[in-house]
């Protein structure tokens, strides 16, 4: 049986008891002496103990010596602020070989010194891996774009050529025919242009940009374009600090996301887009290769109501050559990856049949940035 949250009004503590045992993540109060004083239904199952016995240990008998954990609990209660922490291994015989897990810690301000303590098991690592997935396969579009540039575009423009001498001396049936080889190959050069962009290592000129103005930019294409039909909201937060990145690749980004969204809804008439921007300042992430961690605050989401992406094409979604279009190539949501990752961020999709949502974390500009100016790109242009 749960422990009951402590010193609250019976009809509160009851309601809230329901809310959190409902939630299938599981969910700790530790008290200021490191007691744990609730424990909803799926921490019992984690920790292999019911809310009593567990309500007889402190947290620091509970995971392994030294866990990060315990850090952040003390940090928590330090700054009275929540913060995320991913992928920290908390293994022991008690809780599991191999146990890593997210963590979200918040302080309690109705119960001081206290703070709340979610695990999620499902572990940021494997967004963390699938981005850096995401970047070796846009690396090797880079080396198949550049050898498609050299070894076939030469070749199809003398083809081009051919045909359309062809064409001067082609009787009206044979000139239909003249005339396909033309747009066939007029499209291919399209498609090479296309998977061009992967190869483009120039460095990134980055400026401080206001995020609003480029997704009011966005707002705007679409609406006068392909998505004047769709309901387009937004929920930004106008606090936000500018974003230090390139103003031209983030349109192009969010034009990416939107315009699939607007694909994704079709002729729905109910049909609508939510742009989003939000500060989570807890979000850090780690640096492959390395012991740092890096704070991503800024969210930036596009979500659609429309029928959500299958299963089977999720895990593979940003892999370029990947698409559910009839005509699409399957490049555009590599590209996105790319860019995003090019900038220090990530980018994350999640997907039911009720709609999709894609979330963008960036980090915020800081004024010691390199190159950083001090009007934003957004001011600027």
């Amino acid at each position: 049986m749960t422990a009951s949250l402590p010193q609250a009004a019976d009809g509160v503590a009851d309601a809230a008891n329901i809310v959190l045992n409902t939630i299938r993540r599981p969910v700790i109060m530790v008290d200021p002496d490191g007691f744990i004083t609730f424990a909803n239904a799926d921490a019992e199952d984690f920790f292999r103990s019911s809310a009593t016995m567990l309500a007889r240990n402190t947290l620091s008998k509970l995971v392994p010596f030294g866990s990060p954990l315990l850090t952040l609990v003390d940090q928590v209660r330090e700054r009275r602020a929540p913060v995320n922490e991913y992928r920290v291994d908390i293994s022991s015989p008690r809780l599991g070989i191999e146990k890593m897990v997210d963590l979200y810690v918040a302080p309690v301000p109705e119960f001081p010194g206290s703070v709340v303590v979610m695990f999620q098991e499902r572990s940021m690592a494997d967004k963390i891996d699938r981005q850096m997935t995401h970047r070796g396969a846009a690396r090797s579009v880079t080396g198949l774009a550049a050898m498609l540039a050299h070894e076939i575009k030469n070749p199809l423009s003398g083809i081009r050529g051919a045909a359309q001498l062809l064409e001067l001396s082609a009787s009206d049936e044979d000139r239909a025919l003249t005339r396909l080889i033309t747009d066939e190959t007029d499209r291919i050069v399209s498609l090479v242009d296309r998977m061009e962009v992967f190869s483009d290592e120039r460095p990134i000129e980055r400026f401080p940009v206001n995020i609003h103005v480029v997704l009011d930019h966005v707002k705007a294409i679409a609406k006068n374009g392909f998505a004047k039909k769709i309901k387009i909201l937004e929920e930004y937060d106008p606090s936000l600090p500018p974003v230090f990145a390139n103003r031209d690749q983030l349109i192009q980004v969010f034009l990416n996301l939107v315009k699939n969204a607007a694909e994704a809804i079709g002729a729905d008439p109910q049909g609508e887009i939510a742009l989003s921007t939000a500060f989570r300042p807890g979000i850090r992430v780690s640096v492959p290769g390395t012991q740092d961690r890096v704070s991503l605050p800024l969210e930036f989401c596009v979500h659609d109501n429309g029928p959500g992406v299958s299963e089977d094409i999720l895990p593979i979604l940003f892999d370029p050559f990947i698409t559910t279009k009839p005509n699409g190539s399957g490049l555009g949501l590599a590209l996105v990856a790319k860019i995003v990752g090019e900038h220090g961020g990530i980018i994350e999709c999640d997907s039911t049949p009720r709609g999709t949502t894609f979330r963008v974390l960036m980090p915020a500009w800081k004024e010691t940035a390199p190159g950083a100016g001090d009007e934003t790109e957004g001011d600027r242009k």
